[in-house]
Parts: structure tokens; sequence; C-alpha cells
């Protein structure tokens, strides 16, 4: 069950000054639902890939809102991201009742970094294993964050998490520069291109398994979820994909589809995702 001696606890380092445990959490993230961010001078978007488990279920929900000026989009363990969502509720109401003003992206996510550095380095605890794309709005304007379950938080000008997100990283680095002087509709079609692509071929975003989330200048928090997510998907409706892959590589990654999503099934805490020898960095899958 266990790769070596050192990765039974939290507290434990490998002679190569490794942390198995957290790479495990990392790896979690990694089999979890994509999911992208973007920025542009006067908006910040998230969209995430929906699972549902089963036909008989309803697809789980990525995108979650903390308040009128912040969202988050998660990739892992959904009930780690609960607890994460609701600590975040809880500073944001905290600044509200104390200030009567919204909290700022940036300490909102350095909190949360700080209750994620907690269960890091204390014996019988285990890292969080979901990893979260902050998207706000304050005073000095848009926000994309990651959160890691090292603890680790990024400031990003767009960020893809998740299963397959390199494929979504590698479109957004393409166009970096464009985005700044984005509109919110040219913002969204960036996003949704960027989550296409981590799809298989065969596979395409429909108002099922897509989520929207939006936040900007004199804009609240906004999901748009099912039927409300639909004209956004029209705006890209037939384009042809920017990094076709052939069929044999999107029918095996069909499968891991249905089969490697962690935080859907609950999976991901009760086994070893056993990762093959990741780098010591822990944005080890970009």
């Amino acid at each position: 069950m266990f790769r070596n001696q050192y990765d039974n606890d939290v507290t434990v380092w490998s002679p190569q000054g490794r942390i198995h445990q957290l790479e495990y959490a990392m790896e979690a993230v990694k089999q979890g639902s994509a999911a992208v961010g973007i920025k542009s001078k006067t908006h910040a978007i998230l969209v995430a890939l929906k699972r549902a488990p089963s036909e008989l279920s309803a697809h789980q929900k990525k995108i979650l809102p903390i308040d009128d000026h912040v969202g988050v989009a998660i990739a892992g363990l959904t009930a780690d991201a609960r607890l994460l969502s609701n600590f975040m509720r809880s500073e944001c109401l905290n600044s509200r009742y104390a200030y009567d003003q919204p909290f700022p992206v940036s300490r909102l996510v350095a909190n949360v970094g700080n209750k994620s550095q907690i269960p890091t380095q204390r014996y019988g605890r285990r890292p969080f294993g979901v990893g979260l794309l902050v998207a706000g709005y304050d005073t000095q304007g848009p926000h994309i964050y990651q959160t890691c379950p090292s603890a680790n938080y990024y400031d990003c000008k767009a960020m893809a998490i998740g299963a397959r997100s390199q494929s979504a990283r590698t479109y957004l680095e393409k166009f970096l520069d464009q985005y700044l002087d984005c509109t919110l509709e040219e913002l969204v079609k960036h996003g949704l291109r960027a989550l296409r692509d981590t799809l298989p071929q065969e596979v395409e975003l429909t108002t099922k398994n897509c989520s929207l989330g939006v936040v900007g200048k004199d804009t609240d928090f906004t999901i748009f979820d099912d039927d409300r997510v639909a004209p956004y998907l029209q705006l890209i409706e037939g384009e042809e994909r920017t990094n076709a892959r052939p069929p044999a590589e999107g029918a095996g990654e069909a499968a891991m589809e249905t089969e490697g999503e962690g935080e859907a099934r609950g999976e991901g805490e009760g086994q070893d995702p056993q990762p093959a020898e990741p780098q010591a960095d822990e944005r080890m899958d970009q």
C-alpha cells in the first residue's frame, strides 16, 4: 500500500528532502476535474468542468461563491474544498461586520495559506487534498490566485488546475498578452477554449458539464450554470480546437474521465495515488 517507510505521516521527511504525503495531496488535485481562471483589467472569470459520479446523480458543483466580490473553483477532494470555502466565508463576513467593507482578496488567500500550513506540520493530520483558483475584485482590481495543498499560493494572470490542465496552460500561455485588454465576452471565450482543450477530442463542452463564474468592476460574483451558460458556449461553437490530439490518446483520457475523479466519489482520501516520482517542486504538473 505504501511506497516506502517515509510516507506514513506528514511530519516525516525522506532522505531526499521530500514529504510524500504532500505529494500525494497534490496528486489528488491533479486527478480532479479541470478549472481555468483568467483576468483582464476589469474582470476575472472562472470556468470549470463538472462531473457526475453516475447517471443517477446530478453534476457536482465546481465553482463556489464566497462573497459578493470573490469566488473559487476547485480541483481535488470536494469535502476539503467545502471546509476551506466555509472558512473563507467566515473571514469575509467578519470583515464586513467589523469594518463594513469587503475583505481584500490578497489577505483572504494569505489566510487560506496559513490555514493550509497547519496540517502539513502536525502529527496525525493530513494536508488538504484540494487546489483552489480564487477569482476576486477589490480596490486593487481583479485577481486570480492559485492555492496548493502545500500551503503555497500564487498571484496569476491566468491559470489552469486539475486533470490534463497542461493543455489548458499551453493555450493560456499562447494568448497571455491579450487578456488584459479583453472585453468580458472575449475573456469568457478564451476561458472556454482553454477548458475545452482539457477534454478528449470526442467530448464537447455542454450546459451539463460546464460552469462559469464572473466577477469584476460593478459586477458581483455571479455563477452561470446549466441553461444560463448556453449563450457563452454558443460563442465558441463550431470552432476548431487549438491542440487536436490523436484518437488513441483521447480514448485513454476518456476512460480516465470516468475513473479518475477523486472528489466526486471520495476515493482520494483513503487511497494512495502512487505518483511516479514527482519532482520536489510542488507545481510538478506545470
